[in-house]
């Protein structure tokens, strides 16, 4: 198998880059930070190296305080929370103005959702992710994405691993450790070591798993 493990920056995945688990060949890519570098980075890897499977492993922000500081969890449905438009005080998504439909591919129900059998093999808790291009630190953003958008956490890159990976028909999972709840910006409150250390055990432990 041919396995590419990516991540935003080069600070979130800490396994050897030379890694080889019985028939599973590793390769790491640093994607940079954001949709767009992520998008570039992911389409120009697949090209290049073909991969057999995607796992995108990084930190995350949580909406939900049923999430511990620390848990590692694995992404079933992932949406873009902030392409649209804000009038009146509230925002129209690119689904709502009618620029997209909701169940075109490779959006289902306005999601783009991970069916491979992976995602239920993986061990982790299943959780709903939001994308952002701007980190939540408002009440107003967090109770839409929670409330409105029903997910648990966001990231600045996941719904660029959905998108292009359900577009070429490539497996993959995206795995996250919550280092923070939204909306808080004191930094002496995240614990980026520790989820840091969570994320490569369970990366580490789900690579062990994996049948060529």
């Amino acid at each position: 198998m041919n396995l590419l493990i990516c991540s935003a920056t080069k600070f979130e995945v800490t396994l050897p880059r030379e890694l080889i688990e019985e028939s599973v060949f590793v390769n790491f890519l640093v994607t940079g930070v954001g949709l767009t570098a992520a998008t570039y980075s992911l389409c120009r890897s697949i090209y290049k190296q073909k991969p057999d499977l995607i796992i995108q492993a990084g930190i995350s922000g949580s909406f939900d305080t049923d999430l511990t500081i620390n848990d590692v969890v694995a992404i079933e449905k992932d949406c873009i929370g902030d392409e649209g438009v804000e009038e009146a005080g509230y925002f129209h998504s690119i689904f709502n103005l009618g620029l997209l439909g909701e169940n075109e591919f490779p959006w289902q129900n306005k999601y783009l959702i991970n069916k491979n059998p992976i995602i239920k093999d993986c061990g982790l808790k299943l959780v709903n992710a939001v994308t952002v291009n701007q980190i939540s630190t408002s009440n107003k953003q967090i109770k839409y994405y929670r409330d409105k958008l029903k997910v648990q956490i966001e990231s600045m890159e996941g719904a660029a691993l959905h998108y292009v990976c359900i577009s070429e028909g490539i497996p993959f999972l995206q795995i996250r450790a919550i280092s923070n709840y939204a909306g808080e910006r004191n930094k002496e409150k995240w614990d980026l070591k520790n989820s840091i250390g969570r994320l490569n055990e369970e990366l580490r432990r789900i690579i062990k798993t994996l049948k060529p």
